[in-house]
Parts: C-alpha cells; sequence; structure tokens
C-alpha cells in the first residue's frame, strides 16, 4: 500500500492549506487513517484520524477546532484541512493507514498505523 501526501508549503500564520493523502489501494475506504506529524527536533506527533466508516474523528487537543479531517468521495484519498495555522504547527506532516481498524476505529497512537507516506512540509511563518 503507498500513500501520497501532498499538499504543504509556507504559509503566514493564520492562513489555511489542506493536505491530501492519495492511494491507487483498492481497500483504501476500509482503512482508518490518521494524520501525524513532526516538528523540527521533536518527536512524531499524533494530529487527526478518521474511521474507514467516516463516523469517528478524533483530533490532538492542539488542533481541535482548527483542523478537520474528511474522507473524499472517490473514496482513495483523506484530507486535513487546516485554518488559522500557528507557527507551531510547522512541521513535516504524514499520514498512515490502519487496515486493522473496526469500522468505528479511528486511533492516535501510531503503532496502530501499519502503512505511511513519505511526508509533507508545513511551515507557518509568523
Amino acid at each position: 500500500v503507498q500513500l501520497q501526501a501532498s499538499g504543504g508549503g509556507l504559509v503566514q500564520a493564520g492562513g489555511s492549506l489542506r493536505l491530501s493523502c492519495l492511494t491507487s489501494t483498492r481497500t483504501f475506504s476500509m482503512y482508518a487513517t490518521g494524520w501525524f506529524r513532526q516538528p523540527p527536533g521533536k518527536e512524531r506527533e499524533f494530529v487527526a484520524a478518521v474511521s474507514w466508516s467516516g463516523g469517528t474523528k478524533n483530533y490532538a487537543d492542539s488542533v481541535n477546532g482548527r483542523f478537520f479531517i474528511s474522507r473524499g468521495n472517490a473514496k482513495n484519498t483523506v484530507y486535513l484541512q487546516m485554518d488559522s495555522l500557528k507557527p507551531e504547527d510547522t512541521a513535516v506532516y504524514y499520514c498512515a493507514a490502519n487496515p486493522g481498524a473496526t469500522p468505528v476505529g479511528a486511533s492516535e497512537e501510531s503503532l496502530d498505523y501499519e502503512y505511511w507516506g513519505q511526508g509533507t512540509l508545513v511551515t507557518v511563518s509568523s
């Protein structure tokens, strides 16, 4: 399973970006999908996750109310809409897929995710 994350870039504080996680895997619609990020010099951390049913969405406290995860209508894409960006959101963002999740599972644990994309860099200037 190959995941391709895209949509990163440079944006001013207060701006918005939309990240995309794309795959050609037909069974992707049956995988829970999460976004994680790794700020410069820090450990990777959870950002958001959505169950494969789309009915469960979890967010890190630091992004809740500003970031929104969704599944695309084509079922092979997951988006992360990022609004009101802050300099502390600067990081490499990774999407990941969990094929073993239940229909309502949206884990915040990176160890639950089996497949990972290559990452896309988001830089927020102050």
